[in-house]
């Protein structure tokens, strides 16, 4: 069992007032740690190998690969049964049957009139962490596998969503600019890192996959903000402000249960989906729990702690809030023990 760390100042505050609102969350017992059969060594080992640790899951060449290019797929890892799981709690929060507590539920405005709130609505549920079904992909004992592959044993998961890519139009709402995931975390260090992106169908150009730049993981964190293109962009949908047209991309084309793991500096994003139909995914940040927060003020993610800390303001009208205290909130121990995170 996770043991609760106590907190003080905005991040108890932050806590208190969510805690408040469903107090479910104040007895619900923390996430019983799940061990995996990998045994690793959380400090690199020096050699060859800096983005992954050793241990007897990754080949040499599947680190190798990752290694040179910043991401590793997974063919068929997450059963079509557990997919079937996440898709209806998904229809369930579109109904409003359930409602998870801090879950932010995303939604295209423009057609709720014509649609109400339902699957042709709803984009995005992200901070899904209170919400005991669709959590259940960040304890899944084959995703774990892989996850201590870079982050080490003691599993942090930080940051989870699922994504239900809409039908776009020509003026692109739902595309995701080019970016580095790190750009929103306060936490270090970088290598220890990873996200875990399982496709519920599908994948591919058509319906708006995932792009990715091979190598930019050993670039470092750019630049971040809103793209400059015509139409309406996402909130806190940011982007490189200096995007290197010329770099080669790929386009990660998935079938339903691959999963991709990526280092969070690899430059990615999505493009619409240009189908009548939905593309579905389902994601979680996970970080060794013997990461570190930093102080963002006078970087470049400055910026973005205003942003957010905005929302949460107009949200829960709580003052002197944090990047880290957000992230603090959000933060649940997987596996093994929380140390800093």
């Amino acid at each position: 069992m996770e043991q609760l760390r106590k907190q003080s100042g905005p991040a108890a505050r932050l806590d208190a007032i969510l805690r408040h609102l469903s107090p479910r969350l104040g007895a619900a017992p923390a996430p019983t740690s799940i061990p995996t059969s990998a045994q690793v060594s959380a400090v690199p080992q020096p050699g060859r190998f800096r983005y992954t640790l050793d241990n007897n899951v990754l080949t040499t060449e599947q680190r190798q690969f990752y290694e040179d290019n910043g991401y590793l797929l997974v063919k068929k890892l997450v059963s079509d049964e557990d997919i079937e799981r996440f898709r209806k709690e998904f229809m369930r929060i579109c109904k409003k049957e359930v409602n998870p507590p801090g879950a932010m539920i995303m939604k295209d405005e423009s057609l709720r009139s014509q649609y109400g709130q339902s699957e042709k609505v709803v984009n995005k549920v992200q901070d899904f962490q209170e919400d005991k079904e669709l959590f259940r992909y960040c304890t899944l004992p084959e995703v774990l596998k892989y996850v201590e592959c870079f982050t080490g044993p003691n599993v942090m998961a930080m940051h989870t969503m699922l994504i239900n890519k809409l039908p776009d139009s020509d003026k692109q709402t739902f595309l995701h600019p080019m970016h580095q995931d790190l750009h929103y975390f306060p936490f270090r260090p970088a290598d220890r890192i990873v996200c875990s992106w399982t496709a519920m169908e599908r994948a591919d150009q058509d319906n708006g996959c995932l792009v990715v730049q091979p190598g930019t993981h050993k670039e470092p964190l750019k630049p971040h903000g809103y793209p400059k293109w015509e139409g309406k962009a996402n909130k806190l949908f940011h982007g490189l402000l200096d995007e290197d047209e010329k770099s080669p991309r790929v386009h990660l084309v998935m079938e339903k249960g691959d999963t991709v793991f990526f280092h969070p500096l690899l430059i990615h994003g999505s493009g619409i989906n240009k189908t009548s139909g939905f593309r579905k995914s389902i994601s979680c940040h996970f970080a060794s729990s013997e990461c570190n927060y930093i102080d963002v003020k006078n970087t470049t993610q400055e910026h973005l702690e205003k942003e957010l800390v905005e929302m949460v303001y107009k949200k829960y009208n709580t003052t002197s809030v944090e990047l880290r205290d957000i992230w603090n909130f959000r933060a649940r121990l997987v596996q093994g023990e929380r140390i800093n995170l």
